[in-house]
């Protein structure tokens, strides 16, 4: 690769970028060469702590032996936003709402004087351990954030032209940004900025509904069905929203009212003894009944997010008069809002960043150097995938998968044809059984598809639960998303679009649903979970919508025709699919951690490439001479 490298460098016709997000939530890298994405992975598919800040060391090792580079051979080296800008919004915020905020100034500082403010030196000190260099040569660049949001969002969406909405808590100053695309260029022309947040807004019903800031925000998100959007309760919490809390204008932007809310200088995102005054009820703990008015409130609140994005996207549409949307930040992995935008058709086309939290800016920002700092021109190909269907981590060799055998003295098969392995696990699907499938390259960004998920039968009833308690260990109304058929997602969803990265939320069929009980709306929560409401039961969400990933036969073959082996056992086009992890752990990287999470679940089988692993010498299968028992020497 080197050599190649330096002879187009050489032409004038290639520049290698590296990426970095960090010390924030969601580290990641990302290497661009040439204009083109080589490689991209979170710090938390390594380290196994999720949602990690820490400068990511090795994902900027993958990406450089992914690349076949060396850090002296990088043109730059990006990180995804302006520290100084960030630093300077902090002691704005700290000065105009003084004397309020002392404890957290004096908490925050430090930090910031010994860590985040020389990001410039840590950075440094981070690369050198991935690997010797030249300090003296290295050009270190940084992009402001919400930039960073765009051009992941632009650059990859093969739009010649395009509108660009991005959304999310906070990054230097700005909290949404409206602007346009056009060939290699980017002009951010409207801002919504800090404490004015829809990001940090969520958030702070994320916080007091009893999930995790940063991390549980798609809970709440799934959460929200449950809730009755006609109930009297409801509307009332809609209207204390939009009267005591927050001022939506006509444009999209909002104004919080900070005297409910904490996180511009406190230490919890809001003011716990207001908001139960406002609301009437306390916030909620981690392991707390999910009550009717804690549902209520989360579908309040995920009513009054989806108008305010469509409001946003309606003057992204007036400001540039274009046809074509990109979207990026984290408000843009609100997948049921993403939906709802669809659904509107303001848009001719829509296009969503898959990696479109702070992980993904650091593509984001290695794509703005590439086309607007080194100016390299776009190759748009309409018939390509930018993200390579997000397929842009590790893969592993048999070899590797081999000498974890060994290791881990791991029962296993091995087919010499695909199509002898996808018959195999095609039948143990449609027999009930739940697999974890491991195949090429690991996905990036929040979402498994295909490459590091967990796959069921979506016509099984008693799937939904038997994947939330006894494989994912998490919160039993969790729902499921199908991945289906690119062919044929309009047969079972009203849905005329692609959804290649799960990023869409759509109704099933009503060909597939069945008539619920009378009294369904007023059925408590986990009642409300079990009624019968679709023949494709485990992948229905209880308000009938389900979130869709249409699987592409060029994109992702080996998937594509796993399900297609399914549906001709099942007739069936689609497999349920989550990604595989357990809660509160990270999604898998290495066949190591396949190997962990399917020995310590109740887990059917695993599969890693061509390989099947079992947890027992009672082999079931046909051919048992190609069993292999693999013993580790001492």
């Amino acid at each position: 690769m080197s050599s190649v490298k330096n002879h187009l460098k050489n032409l004038g016709k290639m520049a290698a970028i590296l990426g970095i997000s960090a010390f924030y939530h969601d580290s990641a890298a990302a290497i661009l060469v040439d204009g083109k994405l080589i490689a991209a992975a979170q710090e938390e598919r390594f380290t196994r702590i999720k949602h990690t800040e820490v400068f990511p060391e090795n994902a900027v090792r993958y990406c450089l032996e992914e690349a076949g580079l060396t850090i002296d051979e990088l043109d730059a080296v990006v990180f995804y936003d302006k520290p100084l800008l960030k630093f300077e919004r902090l002691l704005q915020t700290y000065y105009s709402f003084a004397p309020k905020g002392l404890v957290s100034f004096l908490k925050a500082m430090p930090v910031w004087l010994n860590e985040k403010l020389f990001l410039r030196k840590k950075i440094k000190e981070g690369l050198a351990e991935v690997g010797s260099y030249d300090k003296r040569k290295l050009k270190m660049l940084f992009t402001e954030h919400h930039l960073s949001h765009a051009a992941s969002a632009f650059y990859p969406s093969q739009f010649e032209e395009a509108a660009i909405l991005t959304i999310d808590g906070v990054g230097e100053w700005c909290t949404a940004s409206i602007g346009t695309g056009k060939g290699n260029k980017i002009e951010l022309v409207k801002e919504m900025n800090f404490p004015h947040s829809v990001g940090l807004l969520y958030s702070a019903f994320t916080y007091y509904l009893g999930f995790k800031v940063n991390s549980g925000e798609y809970k709440l998100m799934g959460l929200a069905p449950y809730g009755n959007a006609e109930s009297e309760e409801t509307q009332k919490f809609i209207e204390l929203i939009k009267t005591k809390l927050i001022e939506i204008k006509e444009d999209g932007s909002i104004w919080l009212n900070q005297e409910y809310f904490n996180y511009a200088t406190g230490l919890r995102m809001v003011k716990d003894k207001k908001w139960q005054n406002l609301f009437g009820i306390s916030k909620r703990e981690e392991e707390d009944e999910l009550t009717d008015s804690y549902r209520n409130l989360a579908i309040a609140i995920q009513i009054v997010t989806e108008g305010i994005v469509l409001k946003m996207a309606t003057e992204a549409k007036r400001v540039t008069g274009l046809n074509k949307l990109c979207m990026a930040g984290g408000v843009a992995l609100n997948c049921v809002a993403n939906g709802k935008l669809e659904a509107a058709n303001i848009f001719d086309e829509i296009y969503i960043q898959p990696a479109s939290g702070d992980c993904g800016g650091a593509a984001g920002a290695a794509m703005t150097i590439s086309a607007m700092y080194f100016d390299e021109d776009r190759v748009i190909n309409s018939d390509e995938d930018a993200m390579n269907g997000t397929y842009l981590g590790p893969y592993y060799s048999s070899k590797e998968i081999e000498l974890m055998s060994l290791k881990r003295k791991a029962i296993y098969q091995k087919f010499d044809e695909f199509s002898d392995l996808n018959e195999v696990v095609a039948t143990k699907l449609s027999d009930g059984n739940v697999i974890g499938w491991f195949q090429g390259r690991m996905e990036f960004g929040p979402r498994a598809l295909g490459n590091r998920s967990i796959i069921a039968d979506p016509t099984n009833v008693e799937m939904q639960s038997k994947l939330n308690l006894k494989i994912k260990h998490r919160e039993g109304f969790r729902p499921f998303a199908p991945s289906v058929l690119e062919e044929e997602t309009s047969e079972y969803f009203d849905l005329e679009s692609k959804s290649p990265y799960m990023l869409l939320v759509a109704p099933v069929s009503e060909k597939y649903r069945t008539e619920l009980p009378a009294n369904y709306n007023s059925l408590p929560m986990m009642d409300k979970l079990k009624a019968e409401r679709s023949k494709l039961q485990p992948i229905t969400h209880v308000d009938f919508s389900a979130r869709i990933q249409s699987v592409s036969k060029k994109t992702n073959p080996r998937y594509w025709n796993l399900i297609n082996a399914f549906k001709e056992k099942s007739g069936v086009g689609m497999v349920v699919n989550t990604s595989f992890n357990v809660r509160g752990e990270p999604i898998v990287c290495t066949p190591d951690d396949a190997f962990r999470c399917f020995m310590s679940t109740e887990l059917d089988y695993l599969v890693i490439e061509n390989y099947v692993f079992t947890k027992t010498e009672q082999l079931d299968f046909e051919n048992k001479e190609k069993w292999r028992i693999a013993f580790a020497k001492d």
